[in-house]
């Protein structure tokens, strides 16, 4: 099993959302977010100061899937959070030892 963790832009959650569930993907954890890449923020103005906005608003989802779904989700979010431009976000995948259901003790991949 694999947890694959990608941080976004807010804009595109419904986009990324709707492209894994077509991918299969059931199971996601949103979660709101603030930080910043290589754009390290912008200059804003407000009543006539100028202030730096270093940590900007993203979206973190979080997965445990598959290790075969792995290629198919990853693919799924890239294909609908991409706009070109800095700030798209990132994709991190790490190896998940046990997944449990609290509910009735499943576990490994029947977890999910």
């Amino acid at each position: 099993m694999l947890k694959i963790e990608a941080i976004i832009q807010p804009s595109k959650l419904d986009a990324v959302k709707d492209a894994l569930l077509e991918a299969g993907i059931e199971g996601m954890t949103i979660l709101e977010a603030r930080g910043h890449g290589r754009q390290k923020g912008h200059t804003e103005f407000y009543r006539g100061r100028e202030y730096t906005v270093d940590l900007l608003p993203k979206v973190k989802i979080e997965l445990v899937v598959a290790d075969e779904m792995k290629d198919k989700t990853i693919e799924a979010i890239i294909s609908s959070a991409r706009t070109g431009r800095i700030g798209d976000g990132k994709i991190f995948v790490s190896h998940v030892d046990e997944a449990i259901r609290i509910r009735n003790d499943e576990r490994g991949s029947t977890a999910l």
